[in-house]
């Protein structure tokens, strides 16, 4: 199915349709079978937005090339490097659990611990900021770059907190002020416009700058999603500054990566397969998934160096985390095990960023 999919599919919608198949899998009751990993979904605020959203939108230029206006967007690029910027949906933890205070470490509440995004901890008054007002009904949004089932919890400092110092557990009030399960997801995957959106209100009594912390506890598996995004209870009604352009672009630069089978080894019904995924684009990633259709009759038994995503003859492996961040022209590999049947030649495979 998946290559018959693809082979009607625009380049540039390619990465929506592999993530509505995920999708869709669940929701009709099929069978969801992960071997060496775990499927990724990704996603940030949008209202208010996150640090690395705003930094992304902040440092993207017309070449697609990331270059931070921003000071404090400049300092976490000089500390963590552009592909941060290229992933801002990617702030995650996959063996989060919905844990906070006591897995989190103090001081890495906006990386949620993960080390790729540590620039994005720099205490500074400098973040891009939203204007809102304390106490107002106000609609939120959460990006959904790949959608999957979950819960969101919303914190936010308590009174004095201080951005040039760094961001304690200690500065967040106890508990959240607004607890969203499993909200509508608006819009379609992959894209800029998708997100789980609900509307709350907002603690009163705030005045000045604060964080609004937010967490995105997956009720699938124990992937978990952390998120800073800098406020300031002036009377504003969700007006962004300290961003070069105000304009959310509608889509980021496209990343590109290319998939290629070898057969490493075959025996009597069965043979080992070698995958090579490569960034083919100009841009860093941090994650990639690749697609194909087992030949009728076979089956993957086993599969290394990666996370498989299986329903009926079509298989999906998403990156593990050691492997998934390729800089432009660089390459990893996977490799898996098939019974039943003999290697076949014209197996296409389908790789996207993600």
């Amino acid at each position: 199915m998946i290559h018959r999919l693809l082979a009607s599919t625009r380049p540039g919608a390619l990465l929506l349709t592999l993530l509505a198949l995920l999708v869709t899998l669940p929701a009709l009751g099929l069978v969801v079978v992960t071997s060496g990993g775990r499927a990724e979904a990704h996603g940030t605020p949008m209202k208010p937005a996150s640090r690395t959203f705003l930094c992304w939108q902040d440092a993207l230029t017309d070449t697609g090339e990331i270059k931070p206006v921003n000071p404090a967007c400049r300092a976490a690029a000089q500390q963590s490097g552009t592909t941060p910027f290229y992933n801002w949906f990617s702030v995650l933890r996959s063996d989060g659990a919905g844990r906070t205070r006591g897995f989190v470490p103090d001081g890495e509440l906006c990386s949620g611990g993960n080390p790729n995004f540590t620039g994005f901890n720099t205490p500074s008054a400098d973040w891009p900021l939203t204007h809102l007002t304390s106490g107002a009904t106000v609609d939120f949004a959460y990006n959904a770059w790949a959608a999957h089932p979950g819960s969101f919890h919303v914190y936010i400092t308590k009174d004095g907190y201080d951005p040039t110092q760094p961001l304690t557990w200690d500065d967040m009030e106890e508990t959240p002020f607004l607890d969203v399960d499993h909200p509508p997801l608006n819009g379609s995957p992959g894209t800029v416009e998708a997100n789980y959106s609900w509307s709350g209100t907002l603690p009163a009594g705030k005045d000045g700058r604060n964080i609004i912390y937010m967490v995105w506890e997956r009720s699938d598996s124990q992937e978990t999603f952390y998120s800073c995004s800098d406020v300031v209870f002036d009377g504003g009604n969700g007006e962004v500054t300290g961003v070069k352009d105000p304009t959310i672009p509608t889509e980021p630069p496209p990343g590109l990566c290319a998939a290629t089978l070898a057969t490493t080894g075959s025996w009597s019904g069965g043979y080992q397969s070698q995958v090579t995924v490569t960034n083919t684009g100009d841009v860093p990633m941090l994650g990639w998934m690749v697609g194909w259709t087992q030949p009728d009759g076979q089956r993957v038994d086993s599969l290394w160096s990666g996370a498989m995503t299986v329903q009926g003859q079509d298989v999906m492996v998403h990156n593990v985390d050691w492997n998934g961040s390729l800089d432009p022209g660089e390459s990893t590999t996977f490799g898996y095990v098939s019974t039943g049947g003999d290697p076949d030649p014209a197996t296409e495979l389908a790789c996207t960023v993600g």
